[in-house]
């Protein structure tokens, strides 16, 4: 099969077949190579062989890649990829636009609608998503559905009408006729019974991050401003009030750097919404790598990072706020260190998170003070 696709302008093509022909971990998730003569795209570890550089095209998200003809592999599935993207700490209207359509504003509404929400014209939207994502904001939603469908699919043994009210899918029919024109099968074919979790109540998933992670203090810091936890888990009551459906979630450190997730609902369609926030409240789309590169440029940070290169922001299950978590200054923040912490962007929050942890307090610094802290010891 020839799949007509062009490749993204920010991607260097080359360097991405190089990540993929020495399987390198630290890519997966960064983008994705559609195989031109199969119509499938991978992630960069799958294990399958790797193709001629000729028959490869690579892009930033896996939306992009389903947008250009290729269909998900079933060998390295990359449903199961670390939450990452090329928009992340680049645009914060793609950002929101994300977290909303995770959540489900496109199973039912438009993109002038969510346009509207977001403060932005319908245009602008798309040329923000293709600029960042490759990918037209409608395409996005698709695959956020397709992909949580082949999760609830392989891992879960909710009946294929369940799997399709849980992933967002408005009817059997449309999860039907979807997963046909992918994959030429119906979705039960893609059902493997050793991969079936069983009768155990509730929905349960693992969901990705990528390493280091510094699971202590996050779940530390969750239990600190008062959210359940015991025996190193985390737990939510679900209620109609905010999440639209009554039940639990609880959420634990499980293995080969994934949370363990379970999902007590009696509403499965609020699954998206719910998988949404647990990724905001554990921080599972940071890019360890990325934000350290950047805030290691400040001497005062680069030490404070290399001692725990694996803090996370604890996100709130509900958030509202129109600026990116992760650009978040503290309300104590001194308004002195303004220009020094604009130099931070668009990691502030990890900024003044590292600062905290170390002890240092933020609001009795000024530039002289956090330079005198250079050469001290730091917390561990």
């Amino acid at each position: 099969m020839e799949t007509a696709a062009a490749p993204h302008a920010d991607l260097d093509q080359d360097a991405c077949y190089r990540a993929v022909l020495t399987r390198d971990a630290r890519f997966d998730g960064r983008f994705f190579g559609g195989v031109k003569t199969t119509g499938i795209y991978c992630r960069p570890i799958c294990p399958a062989r790797t193709p001629l550089r000729k028959n490869m095209v690579f892009y930033p998200t896996a939306a992009a890649a389903e947008e250009a003809g290729f269909r998900a592999c079933l060998r390295c599935r990359p449903e199961t990829a670390p939450d990452m993207g090329a928009w992340r700490g680049t645009s914060n209207t793609v950002s929101r636009a994300l977290s909303l359509i995770e959540a489900g504003a496109l199973d039912e509404a438009d993109v002038d609608a969510l346009a509207g929400r977001l403060g932005v014209g319908e245009r602008q939207l798309r040329r923000l998503f293709r600029q960042h994502l490759g990918a037209a904001p409608v395409s996005v939603a698709q695959t956020r559905r397709v992909l949580l469908a082949k999760t609830l699919i392989h891992d879960t043994d909710l009946s294929m009408a369940e799997v399709a009210l849980a992933s967002g899918f408005g009817s059997v029919r449309r999860f039907n006729e979807t997963f046909q024109a992918l994959y030429g099968r119906p979705p039960s074919a893609l059902r493997r019974r050793g991969e079936r979790a069983g009768a155990a109540p509730g929905v349960r998933l693992s969901l990705p991050y990528r390493p280091p992670y510094d699971w202590d203090a996050q779940i530390a810091a969750l239990a600190a401003r008062g959210e359940t936890v015991m025996d190193g888990r985390w737990t939510r009551e679900l209620t109609p009030e905010i999440d639209a459906a009554s039940g639990r979630v609880t959420v634990a450190r499980g293995r080969h750097d994934r949370l363990d997730i379970v999902v007590e609902a009696d509403d499965l369609r609020v699954l998206p919404a719910v998988l949404a926030r647990i990724r905001r409240v554990f921080d599972l789309s940071a890019d360890p790598a990325a934000i350290a590169a950047d805030l290691s440029a400040d001497p005062v940070l680069a030490p404070l990072i290399a001692a725990r290169p694996g803090l996370r922001l604890p996100g709130r299950w509900v958030d509202d706020g129109e600026d990116a978590p992760s650009d978040r200054l503290p309300p104590d923040f001194d308004m002195r260190l303004r220009a020094r912490a604009d130099r931070w962007r668009p990691w502030r929050a990890y900024a003044a998170l590292h600062l905290a942890t170390a002890g240092l307090n933020m609001a009795g610094l000024d530039a002289a003070d956090i330079k005198e802290t250079r050469d001290e010891p730091q917390a561990a």
